[in-house]
């Protein structure tokens, strides 16, 4: 394997700037929403099992939906599209803020509007990728600065919920989660992108067998979701509700907000290495990275103290991003650019199909088995995962192309 390091040529254009903002805002919202989504179930009294539904119907509704979303974005623009998923969002974060507010909401309340964000989520999210080649002449420098703008909004984020949690109430987290996606639309609002020429001769079935067709056809690419089925079961499906449980009990409220902002703080070094570092086998390098990310469970299920537990976070944080960077520039120089919403839909569609149920077993599952050897089951798993990816022929064997 045989890796490169090239100055990146410029990229904040305006328009870049206008999308760096949405997204990162965007991810800002979406990382507050475990921290205050597992506080609040945990202070209603709806234990374990209740964060573990109301996440997994956030995210099956996500995963059920985001495919009709990569058809809705190449068939119309995902622009749009964005801005009314952001309009939602909104306004489903201050509907929840202000029963908390004002009252004492009931599981079957928090559990619909979860749900009905993950399908506002599932028409937001295809277009990130599409919008990429639209926004930025180079797509590896710009998916590294944008994994290194997810990794600080994914230590601010958790951070800032944490906080926020221990002196004020679950109720304010998600106000400002709202007010994250009202600046996030704005910014999409903003965008000057060119003419959108949309091929609409075609019918919404046509268009999900011609993308199901796409992704069935590359083996590098369903070989990875395959790998991602068992990784979001076992690992990344329980590892927040069991794990915000264990840090929790362990070292207080906020703690779970930290560890998460350490890896945030891993997610912003894996972003910068990739920046700079351009692998000529971009999964076979991304695997080995992977092979970082099982420091997380790990973590969790240990409990140690909270510098050595944040410090777990951090790593994993590092692997997940460079992998990160690797695969969307995979996906995105890879599949033709008429396609890359509907394709990157099912790709989407598939990496987080498994997690809702993952999410809602993992209540019951710690019932039998207990919180801390389901996390430490994870942390295995999580490194089989990313053996497999180094073993996998196509895979490992995929070479960089260069973006038109």
């Amino acid at each position: 394997m045989s890796l490169s390091v090239t100055a990146p040529p410029r990229l904040w254009t305006r328009n870049f700037s206008l999308y760096f903002t949405a997204r990162t805002m965007s991810v800002v919202g979406d990382t507050m929403i475990p921290v205050a989504m597992a506080v609040a179930m945990l202070a209603l009294g709806h234990g374990v099992s209740g964060v573990g539904y109301a996440l997994g119907a956030w995210m099956g509704a996500f995963a059920l939906f985001v495919v009709f979303g990569g058809v809705f974005a190449d068939r119309f623009h995902p622009r749009p599209q964005m801005i009314g998923a952001d309009a939602v969002r909104c306004l489903l974060q201050l509907s929840l803020a202000g029963y908390l507010w004002w009252g004492h909401p009931p599981l079957w309340f928090i559990v619909a509007g979860a749900l009905l964000g993950g399908i506002a989520t599932a028409m937001f999210q295809p277009g990130l990728s599409g919008l990429v080649p639209q926004v930025a002449a180079d797509p590896q420098q710009a998916n590294g600065v944008l994994r290194v703008s997810q990794g600080v909004a994914t230590m601010a984020g958790p951070a800032l919920a944490g906080v926020l949690v221990a002196v004020t109430s679950p109720a304010t987290v998600f106000a400002v989660d709202a007010a994250t996606f009202a600046i996030s639309g704005v910014c999409l609002v903003a965008l000057r992108l060119p003419r959108f020429e949309a091929d609409r001769s075609q019918s919404t079935l046509h268009n999900l067998r011609t993308g199901w067709d796409e992704f069935r056809s590359r083996s590098w690419l369903w070989a990875v979701i395959l790998i991602w089925w068992v990784l979001g079961v076992f690992v990344w499906g329980p590892v927040t509700p069991l794990g915000a449980a264990a840090i929790i009990e362990a070292h207080g409220k906020a703690a779970f907000g930290y560890a998460e902002s350490a890896f945030g703080a891993g997610c912003v070094l894996g972003g910068l290495i990739a920046i700079r570092v351009r692998p000529a086998r971009p999964l076979l390098a991304g695997g080995i990275a992977m092979l970082l990310f099982p420091a997380m469970p790990l973590a969790a299920s240990l409990v140690p103290d909270l510098p050595l537990l944040m410090l777990g976070y951090g790593i994993s944080g590092l692997g997940w991003a460079f992998w990160g960077v690797q695969w969307a520039t995979a996906v995105q120089t890879q599949i033709p650019a008429d396609r890359l919403n509907r394709v990157t839909a099912y790709e989407i569609a598939g990496s987080i199909l498994a997690v809702p149920f993952g999410q809602v077993i993992a209540g019951p599952a710690s019932a039998v088995f207990g919180i801390h050897r389901l996390l430490m089951g994870g942390a295995v798993i999580g490194f089989g995962c990313a053996v497999a990816l180094l073993v996998v022929r196509p895979v490992r064997r995929l070479a960089l192309v260069k973006a038109a």
